[in-house]
């Protein structure tokens, strides 16, 4: 505990002043990210599907010390992607920082037995949600903001257990592209490719001592990695150190090989 507290003592605060909305925030990567810009004098506004979440996030950070908000948002929602924009202008007035982490992976069937409805869930919330979501958030968005998306390394090397989810992870690798130009000079665009990071969402990686050691193993630094180290690269990319940065994304996955 010493330790983490000696980490967050030594943090900047590259976003005073700012406003940064994280999607799928009141747990795992998501909240790890909404915990560091706060920690980095962000006004942070948090998501997830459920209240209750939200409230026990919003209770986290705020005995922290940080400035947060809360809001319900299923980013595959319309009027809910509508609610958290319109929410958080009406409270801060601005928006810097988009950060979409929204995700799921509701099958691990293979491809060529995957049903259509399960494929329409993982493009329509893995991908098209994005799109929609800073559909709404453009207009708002200052001069010098940024967007961090968070695909995958699996996105370079789909398993077959999650196949589909890697195919939609590698999607973003090219929306990353295609926002970065559309949306420049005004907002930088960016993605963070996590490699074996143990999360709720991620159970299966240490739920087997033998599955674990076996991913660790894959890693040149033989370990696996944790949301705090997806969160300091997400809070790099959008952050003013990368503000020569576009268009890019950023693998934190320990070495694991990572070519398309």
């Amino acid at each position: 505990m010493a330790k983490i507290m000696d980490m967050e003592t030594k943090i900047g605060r590259r976003f005073e002043g700012k406003v940064a909305i994280v999607t799928a925030s009141t747990q795992g990567i998501g909240f790890a990210i909404a915990e560091r810009l706060g920690l980095e004098g962000a006004s942070v506004v948090i998501s997830s599907r459920k209240q209750k979440n939200v409230d026990e996030a919003v209770e986290k950070l705020k005995n922290k010390g940080l400035e947060v908000f809360g809001v319900v948002c299923h980013v595959s929602n319309a009027q809910h992607r509508k609610d958290l924009i319109q929410k958080t202008v009406d409270k801060y007035g601005k928006i810097d920082v988009i950060v979409s982490n929204a995700a799921v992976n509701p099958s691990v069937d293979p491809l060529l037995r995957t049903l259509e409805s399960i494929l329409d869930k993982l493009w329509e919330i893995n991908v098209k949600a994005t799109v929609l979501l800073l559909q709404e958030a453009a207009p708002h968005l200052q001069k010098g903001s940024s967007i961090v998306i968070i695909s995958s390394i699996a996105g370079y090397n789909p398993q077959p257990a999650m196949a589909m989810y890697g195919v939609t992870k590698t999607a973003l690798l090219g929306l990353t592209k295609a926002l970065a130009t559309e949306m420049a000079p005004v907002t930088r665009v960016n993605a963070v490719a996590p490699g074996f990071v143990p999360t709720n969402f991620a159970a299966y990686i240490t739920k087997d001592e033998g599955v674990k050691a076996a991913n660790e193993e894959k890693t040149l630094l033989g370990r696996l990695g944790t949301p705090k180290d997806m969160a300091a690269a997400a809070a790099f990319l959008a952050s003013d150190d990368a503000c020569y940065i576009t268009g890019e994304t950023l693998i934190v996955a320990g070495g694991l090989p990572s070519r398309l």
